[in-house]
């Protein structure tokens, strides 16, 4: 089975952090970036500052915490802000292409073969999950209060929340340059956004059968999502430009991070980049990694860690697609049915937001 540097384009953060931006070398690179995105939805990352000890400190952090008693978790929970710090118990969050029209048609127009596994019953996912706040509290009154609010948690855990932070940001400069934009324009517009440290936790004792889906067919609401390695497989994506599948196995050496684009980059380039697809689920790779792990450590819990961070844009800033870039879209897009007819109305973020919570039973 192939792994993601051989189907997805590479894109090299050393040669960015290393280099004048106006060199031919670091161009291409940006343009590299900004074309993947485009094209495929999600692109790797190479960055030689990631240290895999820090993903692993970190994956024995968030699997302790989540083998403790539902009790105790409960302590967590934040309902009454959305859910947008502290933990989300299992069934809680349900995936909105269960009920959304245009998500259905895209499953629709997939060949069988690479199509999600059934998510029409809508039923919640059984995965929970923690956010930890990591952005720069706006210096105004914010209009979206729950969406900024301060973590259950204070203390963010470890080094890897701030590299996934520092990597996904690069690349959130290094799409703007490639997309004929000045390089701040996308972290500028991400200044103080509500980013999230969000590891996804899957109980493989109670669910680790074959099929079962941990996370249904979805994009993520954000700007970029960056994810590091997890210890179980079962992370689907989809290409954009082929509709095909792409169970994710990172190099087996190496200092990688997966990139996804959400929605909010979607908005702002008026569908010119279009926000990826992905569906975790129990897979045989899952169960056979869980029989190794059983062996090679029996003492720790059989709990599928997803090493993820989501990158917004700031709550209050206007949501409006740039023009030069809509108009890419179109002639993009004119030839794909499904997407001739989106439309991307003017919005603060923080509505934008609140929108996608509702249609995945986190806001009422």
């Amino acid at each position: 089975m192939s792994t993601l540097s051989e189907t997805l384009p590479v894109i090299d953060l050393d040669v960015f952090l290393s280099q004048p931006t106006q060199s031919i070398r670091v161009q291409e690179e940006c343009n590299k970036a900004a074309d993947a995105l485009i094209t495929y939805g999600a692109l790797l990352v190479h960055d030689s500052r990631v240290s895999e000890k820090d993903n692993d400190t970190f994956l024995d952090l968030i699997e302790d915490y989540f083998a403790q008693p539902i009790e105790d978790l409960q302590k967590d929970e934040r309902p009454e802000i959305h859910y947008q710090v502290g933990v989300t118990l299992e069934n809680t969050e349900k995936p909105k292409c269960a009920v959304d029209e245009p998500c259905l048609d895209i499953i629709a127009n997939l060949d069988p073969a690479e199509r999600p596994l059934d998510i029409s019953g809508h039923h919640p996912d059984p995965k929970c999950r923690f956010f930890w706040k990591m952005g720069t509290p706006p210096p105004y009154e914010t209009e979206y209060p729950a969406l900024n609010a301060p973590n259950v948690v204070p203390q963010t855990p470890g080094k890897w929340g701030h590299s996934m932070k520092n990597a996904v940001e690069n690349i959130a400069e290094m799409t703007a340059i490639g997309l004929g934009l000045p390089r701040e324009f996308i972290k500028d517009a991400g200044k103080y956004g509500p980013h999230l440290l969000g590891p996804t936790a899957s109980d493989l004792v109670k669910y680790g059968i074959k099929d079962t889906i941990l996370a249904g067919f979805h994009t993520d609401l954000n700007c970029l999502t960056i994810h590091g390695r997890s210890r179980y497989p079962g992370l689907n994506i989809w290409a954009r430009n082929t509709g095909k599948r792409i169970p994710v196995r990172f190099p087996p050496t190496g200092r990688y991070l997966l990139v996804q684009a959400g929605k909010q980059i979607e908005h702002l380039t008026g569908g010119l980049i279009k926000a990826g697809f992905h569906e975790v689920v129990v897979n045989e790779a899952t169960l056979q990694t869980v029989e190794r792990r059983k062996e090679s450590h029996p003492d720790r819990p059989n709990i599928r860690i997803s090493s993820t961070f989501f990158w917004h844009l700031s709550s209050d800033y206007e949501l409006v697609p740039i023009p030069k870039l809509s108009e890419r879209a179109n002639a993009f897009n004119s030839s794909q049915t499904a997407n001739k007819h989106m439309t991307y109305e003017r919005m603060k973020v923080g509505q934008q937001v609140q929108n996608e919570l509702k249609h995945i039973a986190l806001m009422a």
